[in-house]
């Protein structure tokens, strides 16, 4: 008999140490699995979707990015349009009062493409949200856009990685301008032969030789240059100073108030010409001056056309090559008599005297 009571006493030690083993290993996959803690009070808000956008039960519900809860239950609401998912979250019943009635839920992801979790915006209505209550949704269009348009992005990532690496490929097989520069020898050496050359020409000007390099090292030249720039400095002092005629020009207050004068006179000028007064005004003005000046340009116009179709006199002298040629040999006439007259003077006087 006391056998078979160590025997019950040992199977009840065991049975209850499989118990408190069960009992610790159930609140251990509480502890891991949960997002409370074992003895945490929750509530159950509602929230509902057009699509899911692959949410999971038990991914994080978060207050303004704070976490307050996990997601419960995901499934079809059997309503349509922006109610067919129903997504049932499991949030700190202490934090319903945090939540106000015109708060947002949202679907995020942590990431580009990481999981997905419940974000709350916090509203401004001075009324919480109640235990079983619903909190609007914002549409999960704007997060697929957002997707797509990460999808755009990463696709014209890829096509210039693509093409990166085919202008790496060009530049290893020593094709292109780059490639020429990182395997062309040709090219290399006479890059060399540049620097080699610059080289010297730089060492040169340190050492004084060369005309840059007197530049820089000759004592004289300097010497020359600071005289220039001490008498530059000093015109430039007797400017200030108002002296000579570039400084009194500068500096003499007569002389400002006889160009203002003259300004002023030149400007009385434009307006009494704008205005069509004195001769300059009534030429520029004068509708009928201007008549009279266009007809007689049209006279003068059509003088010398006549002219130039020989008529009238002038025309004739213009064009006529027979008067042309009678005056060029009564001036040849002219030309003799005035040279005998000059040559033998007694013979024309004679002449004269018999006339009388």
């Amino acid at each position: 008999m006391p056998q078979t009571k160590k025997l019950a006493w040992a199977q009840l030690r065991v049975g209850v140490m499989a118990i408190v083993a069960i009992a610790i290993m159930i609140v251990l996959v509480f502890l891991v699995t949960g997002r409370g803690g074992l003895f945490v009070r929750t509530s159950q808000l509602r929230t509902y979707v057009d699509d899911s956008a692959s949410l999971k039960v038990g991914a994080p519900v978060r207050l303004n990015g704070v976490e307050v809860g996990d997601v419960k239950g995901v499934g079809l609401s059997g309503q349509g349009g922006n109610r067919t998912i129903a997504i049932v979250m499991n949030v700190r019943k202490e934090v319903l009062s945090s939540v106000p009635l015109d708060s947002q839920a949202s679907i995020n992801p942590e990431g580009v493409f990481g999981d997905k979790f419940i974000n709350i915006t916090r509203g401004k209505s001075p009324t919480p949200v109640s235990d079983g209550g619903e909190v609007p949704s914002l549409d999960t269009k704007e997060f697929q856009e957002v997707v797509q348009q990460s999808y755009n992005v990463l696709a014209s990532l890829n096509a210039i990685t693509n093409r990166m690496g085919g202008i790496m490929e060009q530049v290893e097989k020593g094709r292109g301008t780059m490639g020429k520069l990182l395997y062309d020898e040709t090219l290399y050496n006479r890059i060399d032969t540049v620097v080699s050359q610059a080289q010297s020409v730089a060492d040169q000007v340190l050492a004084g030789k060369a005309t840059v390099g007197k530049l820089l090292s000759d004592e004289a030249l300097y010497n020359q240059a600071n005289a220039t720039l001490g008498r530059v400095d000093s015109v430039i002092t007797d400017l200030q100073s108002g002296k000579g005629t570039a400084g009194m020009l500068l500096r003499d207050p007569a002389l400002y108030q006889n160009a203002n004068r003259v300004v002023e006179q030149v400007h009385k000028v434009v307006e009494d010409v704008n205005a069509g007064r004195g001769n300059a005004g009534k030429f520029l003005k004068d509708e009928e001056l201007y008549r009279k000046v266009n007809a007689t340009l049209e006279k003068v116009d059509t003088t010398i056309d006549r002219a130039n179709s020989g008529q009238g006199t002038v025309g004739q002298l213009l064009v006529n090559r027979m008067l042309y040629d009678t005056l060029t040999g009564m001036t040849s006439e002219m030309r003799d008599l005035v040279r005998d007259v000059r040559a033998n003077p007694k013979k024309f006087l004679r002449m004269k005297l018999a006339i009388f």
